[in-house]
């Protein structure tokens, strides 16, 4: 029983340290962001995006250009908690493009009593001031 505690201790020890201390905190931000949402806090949420006018967010077609932006839209498409669900983030892929930034490749599952919302993201994370940063966002 012992040998089979320090191999599952191992397989833990491995999956940990394979990933990068930039990937740890992108997916800490990505779970602050779907920790937020679940708790009807869309500027929480929003805490995740790089505030600045050159923001870009893509969905149906259409680029949104800015953080407050982009507020604005969820707060209008998000009246209640109803509308906002239960979001749980599925990270498939995780890479960095170069020094300073990184792709996230998604999916993102929205339960809710008003009908579920479920789709596809590309998320583009840049490191500023020392801090995670959502700096361009495709969802599907």
């Amino acid at each position: 029983m012992k040998s089979f505690y320090c191999i599952v201790l191992l397989f833990f020890s491995i999956s940990v340290f394979s990933q990068s201390a930039d990937e740890i905190a992108i997916r800490k931000v990505m779970q602050e962001q779907q920790d937020a949402w679940n708790n009807y806090d869309i500027e929480g949420f929003m805490q995740g995006y790089w505030k600045s006018d050159s923001l870009q967010f893509y969905s149906r077609g259409y680029i949104t250009k800015g953080w407050q932006q982009t507020l604005d839209n969820y707060k209008k498409n998000y009246t209640s908690k109803a509308q906002t669900g239960q979001l749980t983030f599925k990270l498939n892929s995780i890479a960095p493009i170069e020094n300073g930034s990184y792709y996230i490749m998604g999916q993102y599952l929205l339960k809710r009593t008003v009908g579920d919302a479920n789709g596809e993201f590309i998320i583009i994370f840049k490191k500023i001031d020392g801090e995670w940063k959502i700096i361009a966002d495709m969802s599907t």
